[in-house]
């Protein structure tokens, strides 16, 4: 196991979880099987990110694109996020942690609807950790809404263009009030960041791993927060020597 230094841990970690289906594919079994196996890795990262204590950990869960996948496979997605809910409410509020979403929420099922508005409220006062889960979610799609927002109130006079700032404009996006991730992490050895918070990420750390997510687990979760703690966080600037 890496020995962490405390001073230098992410403040947000960001996962694109990936590798759930072969993960199936390999072992035989069916795709949704591979999706329950990838739940108790979620359960594992998080509670090894509440250890650690880093503040924000975002899940890349369900992506906008994925609803083209076959109907069955995602009503399974979908079934299976709201009873992981339903089991880990009391260890989320047992341990302050609170859970927020990012995405086109309003495209998911009634029922998981309800079950995700119902956790959050219950998770409401968790003050150790953030826990956000993108679900209908794409990047483009977010900066799209975002620039809408931003066009309607220009429309109506009240904002001016010339105000659209950086800051101004994080706070239109769904992360708005969180801090941009400092480490990126996808498994399954896919070389590309699928659509996953674009604007967000401009200066993150990223670490690419060939571990399939149901795989992934503490040791190689360590592994990567090590690899974070050697690099050089510049910027963009130079090193004053």
């Amino acid at each position: 196991m890496p020995i962490l230094s405390k001073e230098r841990l992410p403040k947000h970690v960001a996962i694109i979880m990936d590798g759930n289906g072969r993960w199936a594919e390999k072992h035989a079994f069916p795709r949704v099987r591979g999706h329950r196996k990838g739940a108790e890795s979620v359960r594992t990262i998080v509670t090894t990110s509440r250890k650690l204590g880093i503040e924000y950990l975002t899940l890349y869960a369900f992506s906008e694109e994925n609803w083209k996948r076959p109907p069955h496979e995602v009503n399974a997605l979908m079934k299976l996020l709201g009873s992981f809910l339903k089991r880990e409410l009391k260890e989320m509020k047992d341990n302050g942690i609170r859970l927020n979403v990012i995405g086109r929420t309003h495209k998911l099922p009634a029922t998981t609807r309800e079950v995700l508005l119902e956790t959050i409220a219950q998770t409401s006062h968790g003050g150790r950790m953030v826990l956000t889960l993108a679900l209908s979610y794409g990047g483009r799609q977010e900066i799209l809404d975002a620039v809408r927002s931003l066009a309607q109130k220009v429309k109506s006079g009240i904002l001016d263009p010339e105000d659209i700032t950086e800051d101004r404009f994080s706070g239109n996006l769904y992360t708005k009030g969180l801090p941009d991730p400092d480490l990126l992490i996808r498994t399954s050895g896919e070389y590309r960041i699928s659509n996953f918070l674009l604007w967000q990420i401009s200066y993150s750390e990223i670490y690419i791993t060939t571990t399939l997510w149901p795989d992934f687990g503490e040791p190689e979760f360590l592994n990567a927060i090590s690899e974070y703690q050697k690099r050089d966080r510049r910027f963009g600037a130079v090193d004053a020597t």
